[in-house]
């Protein structure tokens, strides 16, 4: 067990270890990329039996029921399966041009 893991006195403070990762995802030849942060919690919050949640950093759905891919789980990859598996069922629309995309086209 981490040490880390002891600086927390109380479930309920949610203490969490973050992990990044980044998935590409193209949709008629537009590359869409997603950041995927996944928590390692202390304990499992209030509620929750696992302690990793993986959670995107764009909306997928967008035309129907937007909402963020996510994935619970026991270990990281349990959970970053779950959010990858979502991002690659639900359809997705590109983003606002990027300000390197927009410079560009200036």
């Amino acid at each position: 067990m981490s040490d880390w893991r002891f600086a927390q006195k109380s479930p309920s403070e949610e203490l969490a270890q973050l992990y990044l990762y980044s998935f590409k995802k193209c949709v008629s030849g537009v590359e869409i990329d997603f950041v995927i942060t996944v928590k390692e919690f202390a304990a499992p919050p209030p509620g929750q039996y696992f302690r990793y949640f993986a959670q995107a950093d764009k909306p997928i759905n967008q035309k129907i029921a937007p909402f963020l891919a996510s994935g619970w789980g026991n270990s990281i990859l349990e959970a970053l399966t779950g959010c990858t598996r979502a991002i690659r069922e639900f359809p997705c629309e590109e983003g606002e041009p990027s300000s390197t995309e927009t410079a560009a086209g200036a």
